[in-house]
């Protein structure tokens, strides 16, 4: 007899049954990717940062750079410095005669920043040339070129620009009545002089030191100049006296507290836990994430900032991985990591990992970066105080447990109704039959 066609009812039967696999399926990855170890640590290589990079490779040779240039003012910058630092981070985890895969592609991304693109958004006029922004943080990627390579083997024309360039930053310092240098005209950011004050403390550890005077003038300055509401450097300086313009913000204080242990670890570590005080929050009680503008404040999103759903920041949270690496505050980097890697939409290959689907390479280098930081100027810290336990994931965990069960409850019900023999609607007895 020939097969009968499929009815509409079985039909819909059976698509119920795949929506509610799919369903189920994705509730139980997101539990795994929860609980499954985001960060390694100081010394360890993160999982999947080698593939996170082999994507950036590929993106980047595609014109990523470029396209998220096309974003936000630095994103052509933002783009390559992170990729070369992640490179760097790598470096510093093999032994020395492995690292030449670490040392090219660091090489190739500081080659990229000094091409016409890298150095497109920045004036030649101010001091010093183009400015603290990208003066600092090529200044930083450079000195990590040269801690890859052995003390008596390092390149001399890298070590020649990296004291020259240097020394730049430091008469800009010296020279100036505010501790926060110009990014743009008119315009201060002082995480930019953060960045380009830890490349000075670098170049001390790499080069015979000469900025110590420097820093400490400049960390006299910082604390002279603190936000009064927040008692933290704040987001935005008047470029003439250094004062705060702007209330510390989330987005540049997780890249602030990624740096500034390493140019004074007493005075940082203050900072990061006053930091941690207002900015950490877990809303609706669902894992931890950092807010833009300290608790009790709401202000408007910005390229900076991104989107701002319930006040918090996701790139500031993000990057905060990094920052709680660098303060040895384990628990809370790897919480916002495992927090990524639930809300990041991974997609991991054989070869390759991104975030979004590959959307946003930009946020990709980012991650990357953060998982891999840790100090790079003397020792780590000892452990603040913990705020995270373990028990954060319960919430989330047991709401995927919820979501993954929701889809297959109608058909428990009737089941459980035919079991003591309750009158279904027509055709039910069938389908739970079948």
């Amino acid at each position: 007899m020939p097969e009968r066609a499929p009815t509409v009812r079985q039909v819909l039967r059976w698509s119920r049954r795949v929506i509610a696999v799919l369903i189920t399926v994705c509730a139980l990855v997101g539990v795994v990717r929860l609980v499954a170890p985001a960060t390694a640590g100081p010394t360890g290589e993160p999982p999947g940062v080698q593939g996170q990079l082999e994507f950036l490779r590929t993106a980047l040779d595609e014109g990523a750079g470029e396209e998220a240039q096309s974003l936000f003012p630095e994103g052509y910058f933002f783009l390559h410095v992170l990729y070369g630092l992640s490179w760097v981070e790598i470096g510093m985890r093999e032994p020395a005669g492995e690292r030449s895969a670490a040392l090219r592609e660091a090489r190739d991304a500081l080659g990229r920043l000094e091409s016409p693109s890298g150095r497109a958004p920045f004036s030649a006029e101010l001091v010093p040339s183009y400015a603290v922004f990208y003066r600092g943080w090529t200044n930083w990627l450079r000195g990590g070129v040269l801690s890859l390579q052995p003390a008596g083997q390092r390149d001399p024309a890298e070590l020649h620009r990296f004291t020259e360039d240097s020394a730049a930053l430091g008469a800009a310092f010296d020279a100036s009545v505010s501790p926060y240098l110009e990014a743009y005209p008119g315009q201060a950011w002082p995480v930019d002089s953060v960045v380009a004050m830890a490349s000075l403390r670098l170049h001390d550890t790499v080069a015979p030191p000469r900025f110590a005077g420097t820093v400490e003038r400049w960390l006299q300055e910082v604390g002279q100049r603190l936000d009064p509401r927040t008692g933290l450097i704040p987001h935005r300086a008047d470029p003439g006296t250094g004062d705060a313009a702007e209330v510390a913000r989330g987005s540049s204080q997780s890249l602030i507290h990624r740096f500034l242990g390493e140019i004074d670890p007493v005075f940082a570590g203050a900072q990061y836990l006053r930091f941690r005080e207002l900015y950490v929050v877990s809303p609706l009680g669902l894992g931890p994430a950092v807010r833009e503008y300290p608790d009790g404040m709401d202000g408007p999103a910005d390229v900076d900032s991104g989107p701002l759903p319930l006040g918090v920041s996701l790139s500031a949270s993000a990057v905060t991985i990094g920052a709680a690496q660098v303060h040895s505050d384990g628990p809370l980097a790897a919480a916002l990591a495992g927090y990524a890697e639930l809300v990041g939409l991974p997609v991991d290959t054989p070869w390759t990992k991104r975030y979004a689907f590959g959307l946003l390479p930009i946020g990709d280098a980012f991650l990357a970066w953060s998982k891999t930081a840790r100090p790079w100027v003397g020792s780590s810290p000892s452990p603040p105080p913990a705020t995270i336990s373990w028990w954060w994931r319960t919430p989330l965990s047991s709401l995927l447990v919820v979501l993954g069960a929701v889809p297959w409850l109608p058909a428990l019900v009737r089941r459980r109704r035919i079991e003591q023999g309750a009158p279904m609607a027509g055709g039910q007895e069938r389908e739970v039959a079948q």
